[in-house]
């Protein structure tokens, strides 16, 4: 069995075990359907990352909990402080599969840069509390997790929000929330090797005409949302990405509303598009969302 036919398949396994369990699961009903497509959207991998070495000092664990919550909820989080106090601080949202454990090399790489940090696990992935999420759960929980955010970070010029991948839907979302307001509360937003949709992620990895767009309930729909934003947006994306093609990131680049950025990171897969272009992130974030916070960040 070749390696290239092997990467093919890993490739597409995501969108043709959805496509098999809708198959499978409309005789049996709408609610086993929804159950196994969130387990497949969110695949949850349960403990600590296999690479992870422990958490860096400085970070400071957190629970959160909203009022509705029971015993049985809760969103875990870590707090990362900068070096310098009026630093610009970021709320990182993560995608699928992986928990904080997972996250920690790419959360490093923008606390390097001067952010303050302040990531979460959505409700059932990692020591968060919860039941299986969905696109609902995690929204309010990115929504909660602002909430705290904005009682760390008063001004709301060094505010920012960044979502990789699946969270970078997230992130959209909840920008596109906070531009209802007159004057929406943060300097920017940052989305990293994410998609215009769901139903196109799974149609363009599966290669499929199967009607995905209709069968799906978790929708993620970042296209319908992102000329809504009222705030700066880099858009951030490896041009070798095999999980989520650029041209996703291309597509919401042109939706997007002015000041905008985008930056396609020669060679750069899913995961290291960060650190591969580390010097054009920092050069890009300084340029877009231009201001005493982000010129502090370092470019080395």
């Amino acid at each position: 069995m070749s390696n290239s036919w092997l990467a093919r398949l890993r490739k597409r396994w995501f969108s043709l075990s959805l496509l098999l369990a809708l198959i499978v699961g409309l005789p049996i009903g709408c609610t086993t359907l929804e159950q196994k497509e969130r387990e497949l959207v969110f695949r949850i991998e349960p403990g600590t990352a296999y690479w992870f070495d422990g958490i860096p000092t400085g970070v400071e664990e957190r629970v959160l909990r909203a009022p509705d919550f029971d015993d049985t909820q809760s969103i875990h989080t870590w707090w990362w402080p900068a070096a310098h106090q009026d630093a610009p601080t970021l709320l990182y949202l993560h995608g699928s599969r992986w928990n904080l454990t997972g996250q920690l090399f790419r959360i490093e790489q923008l606390h390097a840069m001067g952010f303050a940090v302040l990531a979460i696990d959505y409700r059932g992935f990692g020591q968060s509390l919860g039941a299986l999420p969905s696109e609902r759960t995690v929204y309010e929980d990115a929504d909660i997790a602002w909430a705290h955010l904005k009682q760390l970070q008063p001004d709301p010029t060094k505010r920012f929000v960044y979502g990789h991948s699946l969270g970078g839907a997230v992130a959209v979302n909840l920008v596109e929330t906070l531009s209802r307001e007159d004057t929406p509360q943060l300097a920017g937003l940052i989305i990293e090797s994410t998609f215009t949709n769901l139903a196109d992620a799974a149609s363009a990895i599966s290669n499929t005409s199967l009607p995905v767009h209709w069968l799906l309930s978790q929708k993620f729909d970042s296209l319908d949302k992102i000329d809504r934003v009222k705030v700066p947006v880099l858009i951030a994306h490896g041009t070798g990405d095999r999980y989520v093609p650029a041209r996703f990131s291309e597509t919401l680049f042109a939706a997007a509303n002015e000041p905008k950025r985008l930056l396609l990171i020669e060679g750069a897969n899913h995961n290291n598009s960060l650190r591969m272009g580390r010097r054009e992130y920092a050069q890009a974030i300084q340029a877009l969302f231009q201001g005493p916070a982000t010129r502090a960040l370092s470019l080395n």
